[in-house]
């Protein structure tokens, strides 16, 4: 590698890695490279629509990567960390002088006897993929099962009720944890708008499923049909593959600027970040601004500066309930809902703002690499859950790089 360029390698090619990408293009004598097992990127918030048929769910990158990013199509099997090199699946090697680490998440595994053989989870895009003909296969009367009240569950379920699927939630708990009670009772009088029945409570967690019945804790048994699973996410194991320190769900430890435990040249974003064994959710809201956040720190570290620490706020969540309403459920900085929640029409347009505004995120900052700034929102909230819990920032900034 020439004492004149820097090598940058960006693993994985989700908001965080892309965002991170861009921003590291904003110095000319920074090369950068991006490593993603596909060749387009995938607009995950929109999965739900994939499924019921409403939306493709990817972009072409040169829609959202700057030009000066190259891509390599291509899976990373192991990062060695020693001699600053990662192993492709496809063969050989490729060396970095700081390496971004990117990998997302997926699906959990369910550990509920014969979900992984009989139901169809939904966190990737190859998993969608697989689901939607399922779904235009079935019969239009077939009931559909969807587990898990999140997010992804509420959004699926809304989604294909519209379609005029008969459609049962099954919550295993609470209906929309995160959601605020009043947002809690929005979301529940729409989803029953749309004929989709809602099974919550303790004795709604799934006990087994199998080809034709889903089977739950309480000892009710569902008609099976077809089981969407939407409960959990887990992150890639390469970290723990290569020797790197993880969190107990395998997400890169690092301190409070995203640098590596282990190493200065390794820094996380997005889903597979761990600063300070704290986490924020794994959610896209999170993602954009911590990858900003990581290629700040790769930044200042090639300037020879100390990196600044993670800044993380969040406005609340949003979710869409069909294409014609949704709810955005407003939150303090911390994360925590608060009872003021706009839904209906109105929410519905939020939310549709919002995942265009995460495209449009991506590709100003490939235009004009710096020009996002919503990582800089005040980070006291996170200092003083850091404080309350007793943790400081472990001591990286300092290490040879």
């Amino acid at each position: 590698m020439s004492a004149q360029n820097t090598e940058v390698l960006v693993i994985g090619g989700g908001y965080a890695g892309v965002m991170a990408a861009n921003r590291l293009t904003r110095r000319d004598d920074v090369s950068v490279t991006l490593v993603n097992p596909r060749p387009d990127f995938v607009h995950r918030v929109r999965l739900h629509q994939l499924v019921g048929g409403t939306d493709p769910a990817v972009v072409g990158y040169q829609e959202v990567l700057a030009a000066g990013v190259r891509l390599v199509v291509d899976t990373v099997e192991r990062i060695d960390a020693a001699a600053r090199r990662v192993e492709l699946a496809g063969g050989g090697a490729r060396g970095y002088d700081y390496l971004v680490y990117a990998v997302g998440s997926g699906s959990a595994d369910p550990r509920v006897p014969g979900a992984a053989e009989h139901a169809f989870p939904l966190a990737t895009l190859e998993e969608a993929r697989r689901l939607r003909p399922v779904l235009e296969a079935a019969p239009a009367q077939a009931p559909v099962t969807v587990v898990g009240a999140g997010p992804t569950g509420i959004e699926t379920a809304a989604e294909l009720a519209e379609e005029g699927r008969a459609v049962t939630l099954v919550c295993g708990g609470v209906l929309g944890p995160y959601l605020h009670a009043r947002g809690r009772r929005s979301v529940a009088r729409r989803l029953a708008a749309l004929g989709v029945t809602v099974l919550d409570g303790p004795g709604t967690r799934v006990s087994a499923v199998t080809a034709d019945t889903v089977r739950l804790a309480d000892g009710r048994t569902l008609p099976g049909g077809v089981t969407v699973w939407t409960t959990g996410f887990a992150v890639p194991d390469l970290a723990a593959r290569s020797g790197l320190s993880t969190d107990a769900l395998g997400r890169l430890l690092t301190d409070e600027t995203l640098t590596s435990v282990d190493d200065a040249r390794i820094v996380a974003a997005g889903d597979s970040a761990a600063p300070s064994d704290l986490p924020p959710r794994m959610s896209c809201q999170a993602a954009v601004p911590l990858g900003a956040r990581a290629a700040d720190t790769v930044l200042s570290r090639i300037a020879g500066e100390r990196p600044e620490p993670l800044s993380q706020a969040f406005a609340g969540q949003c979710i869409s309930l069909g294409r014609h309403a949704g709810i955005f459920q407003f939150a303090k900085r911390s994360d925590t809902a608060v009872p003021f929640h706009v839904g209906g029409r109105p929410g519905a347009r939020l939310k549709e703002l919002v995942c265009r505004g995460v495209l449009k995120h991506l590709a100003g900052e490939a235009r004009e690499p710096g020009g996002y700034k919503l990582h800089r929102v005040s980070g006291a909230t996170r200092r003083k859950l850091l404080d309350a819990r007793g943790a400081g920032a472990p001591a990286t900034a300092e290490r040879t790089a």
